[in-house]
């Protein structure tokens, strides 16, 4: 069994999870937690959908963040793919995505405000750089025979637009509609930095002990995701654009005075701005590195680690739940509802939830991160094995999990689990701000202090480490010849 280098690599990141924790800080600090976990799943079958005041509000202006982000990120996001060939825009594209959107939003807060422009550029820019990422691969694995049949000389310009883009719409158009329903979880959690979406008022619930007002917000949350074919209409698109930037909302007036502050002065490290001199400033960065870097990088790669195998576990216990292979239609019905849930609620939504119920430590974003990202590939892999076919002698039961489905899905799975590595990173190091030690915690201390030079460097950080785990990421699918599925 060792001689597979897939199983070998398993039992490697099993191993390395299993040590970090032994280091981790996993522990249940509230007093009751099953009866405050108790009180908030009575909360959800007992929703309270009318006493939250602007709750409607607050779902039109989610709705519309996460339009015209996603629609701005994909336009842009096209530009840059067609230039994806040159090493400047894949490091550029690079940077930008391995920025968390709720880092994105701390930062334009310091100088836009209450804006919606900040909540559309948080989303937008880091979609930017995926889109660009994902619409390159989709284009480089389009049919070149179209394009050779064109009359000679055809424009360049014009052979792209009816030769290539016509091949691989459909992959385009599936993956930009992905996108969407991640815009809209973006959208919601902006609200736990203070725009006004979903988020803003489930915390504001969260915080009174209000849970079945929670319960109903998260209920309309889903419902939003779940219905999204049957509203997300081809023809209704140019609709929702053109009608979204009316329903952000209009915020607090732009002080310009505040940006060229904000870059001229905040953001440069105290030493330098004081004229302290090259001494001094090695000095503060080797302070910050040692009291607040490397403890965020530690935290943050462990807490990683321990979430990227606690996915992997989750994506194979959940995949028979929908999978035709295993049990009828009632339990397969049960299994998707289970699975939208689990991959529709954002991590940080799920981690605050876990949080207020268990108190502050790793577990609760262990959870939140494993739930999440397993449903995601739980549900990629359940689809998955419903497109192959057994022979009428297949064992049935454990045998039949064990020996005929995990073995014939298990590059495929290894490839999803490997492409989430760097999203749950990016997602880990952004937990810090609900107060768990990751980089996050560090950069929204520096926030609160008012101390934006030392935010931006801890930033600078976290988009490093992601673009690592991002190259290492695709290193091993490569030595494993795994086949990367843009499409989780």
């Amino acid at each position: 069994m060792f001689s597979y280098p897939t199983v070998r690599a398993s039992f490697l990141f099993l191993a390395i999870a299993v040590a970090g924790l032994l280091v981790a800080d996993i522990a249940i600090t509230t007093a009751n937690p099953w009866r405050d976990l108790g009180q908030f799943f009575l909360g959800v079958v007992t929703p309270n959908f009318f006493s939250t005041e602007g709750l409607l509000t607050a779902l039109l202006r989610t709705v519309a963040f996460g339009f015209v982000g996603v629609t701005l990120g994909s336009f842009f996001g096209f530009l840059l793919a067609l230039l994806y060939r040159f090493m400047p825009v894949r490091i550029f594209c690079a940077f930008i995505r391995a920025i968390h959107e709720l880092f994105w939003a701390l930062i334009f807060l310091q100088f836009f405000g209450f804006h919606p422009l900040t909540g559309v550029l948080a989303i937008a820019i880091p979609y930017a750089g995926i889109f660009a990422k994902v619409y390159s691969e989709i284009l480089d694995e389009s049919d070149p025979e179209p394009a050779q049949l064109l009359p000679k000389g055809t424009h360049a310009i014009a052979a792209f637009l009816y030769a290539r883009i016509p091949d691989c719409w459909v992959q385009l158009r599936t993956y930009t509609a992905y996108r969407l329903e991640c815009g809209l979880r973006s959208s919601a959690i902006l609200g736990f930095v203070g725009l006004p979406t979903l988020g803003f008022y489930l915390e504001s619930s969260f915080s009174q002990g209000m849970y079945s007002d929670a319960g109903a917000m998260l209920i309309l949350f889903y419902v939003l995701i779940a219905t999204m074919p049957l509203w997300v209409r081809p023809k209704a698109l140019p609709v929702y654009i053109l009608a979204a930037p009316f329903f952000l909302g209009e915020g607090f007036p732009i002080v310009w005075g505040n940006v060229e502050r904000f870059f001229t002065e905040d953001i440069v490290p105290a030493p330098l701005r004081n004229g302290d001199g090259l001494a001094a400033f090695s000095s503060w960065l080797g302070d910050l590195m040692v009291s607040e870097a490397l403890p965020g990088i530690w935290n943050t790669i462990v807490l990683t680690q321990i979430a990227l195998v606690a996915t992997g576990i989750l994506s194979l216990l959940a995949f028979p739940l929908i999978s035709k292979h295993f049990g009828g239609p009632v339990r397969r019905t049960s299994g998707h509802v289970f699975l939208v849930i689990a991959r529709s609620t954002p991590e940080y939504i799920l981690a605050y939830i876990l949080l207020q119920l268990w108190g502050p430590s790793m577990l609760p974003a262990v959870v939140a991160l494993a739930l999440h990202n397993g449903g995601i590939i739980g549900h990629l892999i359940g689809r998955q094995t419903n497109t192959i076919h057994l022979r009428p002698d297949a064992p049935q039961g454990f045998a039949r999990y064990s020996w005929e489905l995990v073995p014939r899905v298990y590059r495929s799975f290894l490839a999803f689990l490997f492409y989430r590595w760097e999203i749950i990173m990016r997602e880990t190091a952004i937990l810090g701000i609900l107060g768990i030690y990751t980089l996050g915690f560090y950069v929204d201390s520096a926030i609160q202090n008012i101390q934006f030079d030392r935010a931006m460097i801890l930033i600078l950080i976290t988009a490093l480490l992601n673009i690592g785990v991002d190259i290492l990421g695709r290193y091993i699918r490569r030595k494993l010849a795994l086949q990367t599925m843009p499409t989780c």
